[in-house]
Formats: structure tokens, sequence, C-alpha cells
């Protein structure tokens, strides 16, 4: 399954991409998303699933279920949208608490038994190289948590360029 999340609005469909093939699901904004407080409820209370009820608490488990997870995100200073940033942070409990060494370095250990592809679609009209290098660097270190590789990172200047890419 492959797991999309996106800063775009649903009202703004005319400008969210065409051609997703196969099985999939859409995290976009349906209202307001809380932030991750670091609270740990989603590693010890409720393993897999975020203790904060706010219609994004079981962003974790999704992520458990992809084998492609698709990022569609504004580019803000190299990184992903404020709303995207806080969709990932709230899945920490795809990882478990444990960890492992991964390509010489500690990490946490996977909770699911799912490998991750990682592709990321940003745009924005005044993108610099400066912002790609920062985006690529920490697009291959999510994809390193998350013990899967990075698939695809693209950039657009306008949100409308998305079309043209089929997921």
């Amino acid at each position: 399954m492959k797991l999309i999340i996106t800063d775009i609005e649903p009202s703004n469909a005319q400008a969210f991409p065409i051609g997703i093939d196969g099985d999939y699901q859409i995290i976009q904004p349906h209202g307001p998303i809380k932030p991750c407080t670091g609270c740990f409820g989603c590693w010890v209370k409720t393993p897999g699933r975020c203790v904060i009820h706010d219609g994004y608490e079981n962003t974790g488990i999704q992520l458990g279920k992809c084998t492609e997870l698709i990022l569609i995100s504004q580019c803000c200073y190299g990184s992903v949208s404020p709303f995207v940033k806080a969709v990932l942070d709230r899945a920490i409990s795809y990882v478990h608490p444990d960890f492992v060494l991964r390509k010489g370095q500690m990490h946490h250990k996977r909770r699911y038994q799912n490998v991750i592809t990682l592709s990321a679609y940003f745009y924005g009209e005044h993108i610099t190289e400066s912002e790609k290098k920062t985006a690529r660097k920490l697009l291959q270190s999510n994809a390193v948590n998350y013990d899967g590789a990075v698939k695809e990172i693209c950039f657009y200047q306008k949100i409308k360029e998305l079309e043209r890419i089929c997921l």
C-alpha cells in the first residue's frame, strides 16, 4: 500500500496529482493537527497509536501498513511543510523505543515488518540549490531512520506541475 502524506488541502483537488495507481491512503489536512508532545504514550500506553485524538492518531499504524511512503509538500527551508512534519512527528510510533545499530549509527528498531521506500515531491517557486541539497540529505536520513530506502526526490516550481507525475 502507498501512503501519501501531503499538505495540499482537499479543497485544492484540481491541483492534486493525478494517476495514483494501486492501493493507497492519503493523509492531508482535514482539521488542525496537534504537535507531538514527546509523552511516549504511543510507545508504552497505546503501542503504535498516538494518545492525542485529533484525527491523526493512526499515522504510525498506517505507516506500518505501507510499502511506499510518498511525501508531497511545499519545500520549506530544505524540509517538508509544517503540516507534513507534524504528521511525521506523530508517526513516531512506527518505530519501537528499543535501539539497533544501522549503518554504524544508533536508530530505533522497527515495530512493523514492512520495508518502506520513500519518495518526496517538493514544490515551491524559489527553491534554492542549497535547499534541494538539504532536502535530499534529510530524506536520506529519514529513510535510514525508517530502515528503508529513498526511491525518488523531485522538485517543482508550482503545484500545478504535480499533475504530470504518476504515483
